[in-house]
This record gives structure tokens, sequence and C-alpha cells, in this order.
């Protein structure tokens, strides 16, 4: 309201507050974010708590879902989209983030063709390189991500790294 800027608003369900787990995931997440920079990536301008419920209040994204311009695009019109995706993947790797769940539902396509990813929810934060203040975890024997668009390794719960979203990007292309 300060700004008179619209945002897009991602609210965590209130009865997963009481997961831990759930809550901590979420916190993550928005850490992460805010702390990259990237044309291609959603700008996260704050994260809070009001009447119980947290959110994370981002850029919104005027456009379509990639996922909904699936058969629409041709070749040509795609390619450059997923260049983009894969650069947003780039700067966020370089910074130890690992998105976890990129699929064409993750990528908004604004209508001059400027691709956004968004939905960083399965972030993962390398050792070497997480954000400040947020500490890497590691779950392996969990498998998370979207059935379709997950690498082999990210399937069967082993650990991940880049060549995950790399894996997903391709499969985006595909």
């Amino acid at each position: 309201n300060k700004l008179g800027r619209l945002v897009a608003l991602k609210v965590l369900p209130w009865q997963f507050v009481v997961e831990g787990d759930r809550l901590a995931r979420f916190q993550r997440e928005a850490r992460a974010l805010s702390a990259l920079n990237h044309p291609n990536l959603v700008t996260i301008y704050e994260v809070g708590e009001a009447k119980g419920l947290h959110f994370i209040a981002m850029e919104l994204v005027e456009g379509k879902t990639l996922a909904s311009l699936r058969d629409k695009l041709s070749l040509k019109e795609l390619l450059p989209i997923v260049a983009q995706v894969a650069e947003a993947l780039g700067a966020a790797h370089q910074s130890g983030i690992i998105h976890r769940d990129v699929k064409p539902d993750n990528v908004m396509v604004r209508p001059d063709g400027y691709a956004k990813v968004l939905d960083f929810g399965l972030v993962k934060l390398t050792e070497v390189k997480a954000a400040p203040g947020v500490r890497a975890r590691a779950q392996l024997g969990v498998a998370m991500g979207t059935l379709g668009y997950v690498s082999p390794e990210q399937a069967s719960g082993e650990a991940v790294g880049q060549r995950t979203d790399n894996w997903s990007a391709g499969r985006v292309l595909f």
C-alpha cells in the first residue's frame, strides 16, 4: 500500500504453520530468493506475517505461464524463453541456489516475451554459497519435484545439484 504497487502474494496455509518443516522451508525460500537479483527471476519485496498468515510479497508478473502457452509457441518462439530460463537458473546457481521444481507452470512469459522464473518452494541451498542467514539442509532419500520434470537423481531421492535444474529446463524445452 505504501508504494502503491500491485504485488503477488504467496501465502502459507495456516494448517502448514504448525508443521515446523513447512514453515522453515517457506522462510528459506523467501530468504534465498531475496538474495537474488536477476531480470529473469521474480523479485521478492517482503516476507512477513499478518494475523497468523505467513506470506511472501513479490513482483506481480503480468502474462501467461509457459504451460498455458505450450501448444501456441513455435520452436523459434520457445528457444529465447528457455534461454532466459537458463540464464535465470545460472544466476541462482552462482548464488548457491538450486530450484528443484523447474517446469512450465513456474515460468511466466510477459506479453513482450520476457520470461520470469517463479516459485522456489523446493529451493535447495548448496553448502558453499548459501545466502547469508540461510542454512542448507540435506534430505537424502526424499524425492521432491514434479513428475515429468525431475532429474533421475532427484526422482530417486539422491543428492542434487545444478544438473538437476539443467535436466528440468531441458524437459521444459522438450
